[in-house]
């Protein structure tokens, strides 16, 4: 059982990476304004005062213009720190320039980290992922990074995931440990679960 589980997210996550390597940087450019657009309209960022974020890599749905709008509206943003066991720690982002090549090919704030808990203070949580199924069960890459970090964030508190709209509504195989969200959000719309 847990091998043919396990063979099904691998084989789900090769798919969803493929469709992602298939998207045009000028695409993923103007999806990633979009996506700020549509996140900044979601009530629950508007009355946020601290919101958790991430720095998008590659295809990922893009968070450079979400983070630059947050930033300069005034909201503590809080970043993560990948450790060497693969947890998240947290740091504020204060701006590009506080950004510095990490493993992995990530980029993370140099700012002095605040700990594993720092994201369960956060208003609005926005985690990566590669799909969310109908009852809003967050697809990652496998690391359990997010799952661990979701598990700290207190009942209540918005969690969304950000994706490409073609990845929300999928049918994801699930583990134990993985973590749902209350919520997707793409380029075109918020979903929100439960």
């Amino acid at each position: 059982m847990a091998e043919s589980l396990a063979a099904a997210k691998l084989a789900l996550r090769d798919q969803l990476l493929t469709a992602r390597r298939r998207r045009g940087l000028a695409a993923l450019g103007e999806d990633a304004r979009s996506l700020a657009g549509v996140v900044l309209a979601a009530p629950e960022v508007r009355r946020a005062a601290t919101v958790a974020c991430y720095v998008s890599v590659g295809s990922e749905p893009g968070t450079g213009p979400l983070l630059a709008a947050l930033h300069g509206a005034g909201r503590r943003v809080l970043l993560p720190v990948l450790l060497p066991d693969g947890d998240l720690d947290w740091a504020p982002y204060t701006g590009d320039a506080g950004l510095a090549p990490a493993r992995r090919g990530l980029l993370e704030p140099v700012a002095a980290p605040l700990g594993v808990d720092a994201v369960a203070g956060a208003d609005v949580v926005l985690v990566p992922g590669l799909a969310v199924s109908p009852s809003g069960l967050r697809m990652g890459r496998g690391g359990g990074s997010y799952d661990r970090a979701l598990a700290r964030v207190p009942l209540g508190t918005f969690t969304c995931c950000l994706l490409h709209d073609d990845e929300v509504g999928l049918t994801v195989p699930a583990e134990p440990h993985d973590r749902a969200v209350t919520a997707a959000a793409t380029p075109t719309r918020v979903v929100r679960f439960g």
